[in-house]
């Protein structure tokens, strides 16, 4: 029924897949429940993927640049990444999410994706009177369809042909076309627009997430160079610099030290995924 692992023998997650009408713009809608979670510290590393996330219990507390750990808001919309979020819970977690595509949030966003890079903006507003029943999975990924349906009807959500196509070249690690100059600033324009990051650095973060799914998943008889060199990578100082910026401590470190919701957010890849249908 669902794709997700669980995380302890309370804990849960589960995955449903999006209706059909909604597939181009939404790649799943996921659930997470932790009754006792560890308040150690959590790194969430980039996917690529904008998220609209909806805290049905206790608040997660959010590091600011300054050090500082701030409560977030109990629903917000998180752009791309470019940079790890660490956080930790403050009590029993539980959470309904969808999880965008790389480019199929803007019609939902209203405004470009850059204006949500490395932002987790306040959907509280938006939100109110969103009632998804806690402690039911599958009742509250559709509630969460059902909502995102209505915020559909009648509004403008499309998907940029060129911009789609480059996405999916980067997952599949096709080797972006030879343009002219001015196509590529268009092509930025674009990017800048629908999904909040430039291509070159989608594409970095996807490379990132294929060796760090090592990490997460080490593959019997494959070491970090060689996971290196087949996730893309030069050599193993790029690899272990893109650990520093998109995860903020080496690939060791966090493979001995995740928790929790960043050990399950790691499993998950940019593939689509398969959870129950709805």
């Amino acid at each position: 029924m669902t794709s997700g692992e669980a995380t302890g023998s309370e804990d849960r997650y589960q995955e449903f897949a999006p209706p059909a009408a909604l597939r181009p713009f939404v790649r799943v809608i996921w659930t997470y429940a932790a009754p006792n979670p560890s308040p150690t510290i959590q790194r969430i590393a980039p996917d690529g993927c904008p998220e609209l996330i909806f805290d049905l219990g206790a608040p997660y507390a959010e590091q600011d640049a300054d050090g500082t750990f701030r409560l977030q808001p109990s629903a917000l919309f998180a752009g791309q990444m470019t940079r790890p979020l660490v956080m930790h819970p403050t009590g029993p977690t539980e959470l309904a999410a969808i999880r965008f595509e790389p480019d199929g949030a803007r019609g939902f966003l209203g405004c470009p994706l850059s204006a949500a890079t490395d932002q987790r903006l306040d959907m509280v507003e938006r939100l109110a009177g969103f009632a998804p029943p806690p402690g039911d999975p599958a009742g509250q990924a559709a509630a969460f369809v059902s909502w995102l349906e209505d915020q559909r009807r009648g509004a403008d959500w499309t998907i940029d042909p060129l911009v789609r196509a480059e996405v999916q070249a980067a997952a599949a690690e096709q080797p972006a076309p030879v343009r002219a100059p001015s196509e590529q600033r268009a092509l930025q324009r674009l990017f800048a627009d629908r999904v909040g990051v430039s291509p070159r650095l989608l594409r970095s973060v996807f490379r990132f997430r294929r060796i760090f799914d090592h990490a997460a998943h080490p593959t019997e008889g494959l070491n970090w160079l060689e996971a290196g060199l087949e996730a893309g990578y030069f050599d193993q100082p790029q690899m272990a610099r893109d650990f520093r910026r998109f995860l903020g401590c080496t690939a060791t470190d966090w493979a001995r030290e995740q928790h929790e919701l960043a050990r399950v957010i790691a499993s998950q890849t940019y593939k689509p995924q398969h959870g129950a249908a709805l």
